[in-house]
C-alpha cells in the first residue's frame, strides 16, 4: 500500500497536537516529583514510535492489509452508532465491583498515546499472518513493562443485543450485573490493531508463560475504557498475547495454540 492511501486509510492530521500532548505529558511527570519518601506508585508509560517514517509505513501498511481483508474499517476511537448503545449508557461507576479511576498522569500518556497515532506515530507493532494462528501481532522493537499498547475499540453495544453473535472479537466494556445495562465493544466493523493480538491457552503453563500484556479496564473521565498494556519487557520480534479471560473467565481457550 502506497504512502498516500495508508496516509487517507488512517486519516493522518500533521499538526502541533503531538507537541503539546508531549509537553503536557512532561509537565505532569514534573508534578510527580517530590522532597517525601514515598513508595513508588508504577505509571503506564506512552510507547515509543519507531523512528524511521519508512518502517512506519510498513507497520502501518501491515495494519491496513490486515483490517481490509476482514472488512473492518480503521477506527482508533469507541464508537457509539445509531441503533447501538449510546454514549449516556457508558458510566463506569455501574461497574459492579466498581472500576479503578485513571490518574492524571495516566491519562496524560494515554492521551500523547492518541495524538501520536493520528500524527502517524504509530507504536512500534506489525500484524503478520500464522498458518496456524491467523492475523496476529508481533513486537517490531523493543517495548518496556508498563506501556500503552493500544485502546480496544470498535462499536459499542449492548451485550443482550450481541449474546448470539458468532464473532470472537468481542470485548467487555461494561460489566453491571445487569444484562440489559451491560456493555460490549464490537470490531466486527470498525476496529483498530488490537482486534488482531491474539489471546493466551489459560489452561496451560506453557501458555500462560506466553502472556505478555494485560487487559486493563479503566474509569476515564466516567467512561469506561479498555487497555492492553505490556506487563513485562518485550523483545523485538515477539508475539504479543493476553489473557482472554481476565475478568469473566467464560471464554474458551483450551484449542487456543
Amino acid at each position: 500500500m502506497v504512502q498516500t492511501k495508508i496516509i487517507d486509510f488512517f486519516r493522518i492530521r500533521r499538526t502541533s497536537e503531538t507537541d503539546k500532548s508531549c509537553n503536557e505529558f512532561r509537565k505532569t511527570k514534573r508534578r510527580t516529583t517530590s522532597l517525601i519518601i514515598t513508595k513508588k506508585k508504577r505509571r503506564l508509560l506512552p510507547f515509543v514510535p519507531t523512528e524511521d517514517p519508512a518502517r512506519r509505513l510498513e507497520q502501518m501498511g501491515s495494519l491496513a492489509t490486515a483490517l481490509t481483508s476482514v472488512g473492518v474499517e480503521f477506527s482508533d476511537e469507541l464508537t457509539y452508532r445509531p441503533g447501538m448503545a449510546p454514549r449516556s449508557a457508558n458510566k463506569a461507576t455501574m461497574e459492579k465491583g466498581g472500576m479503578q479511576v485513571m490518574s492524571k498522569e495516566d491519562k496524560a500518556a494515554l492521551e500523547l498515546c492518541k495524538a501520536m497515532c493520528r500524527r502517524g506515530e504509530w507504536p512500534p507493532l506489525s500484524v503478520v499472518h500464522d498458518h496456524r494462528e491467523g492475523f496476529t501481532v508481533e513486537a517490531d522493537n523493543n517495548i518496556k513493562d508498563l506501556t500503552i499498547i493500544t485502546e480496544y475499540t470498535g462499536d459499542v453495544d449492548y451485550l443482550r443485543k450481541r449474546e448470539k453473535d458468532d464473532g470472537d472479537c468481542m470485548m467487555t466494556l461494561l460489566s453491571t450485573g445487569d444484562l440489559s445495562k451491560d456493555l460490549v465493544i464490537c470490531p466486527d466493523k470498525r476496529g483498530n490493531i488490537a482486534r488482531f493480538i491474539n489471546g493466551i491457552n489459560n489452561h496451560t503453563a506453557k501458555g500462560k508463560k506466553k502472556q505478555n500484556l494485560k487487559c486493563v479496564r479503566y474509569n476515564v473521565d466516567g467512561e469506561s475504557r479498555v487497555l492492553l498494556v505490556a506487563i513485562k519487557d518485550i523483545a523485538k520480534g515477539e508475539r504479543l498475547y493476553y489473557d482472554y479471560n481476565g475478568y469473566e473467565k467464560e471464554y474458551p481457550t483450551e484449542h487456543f495454540v
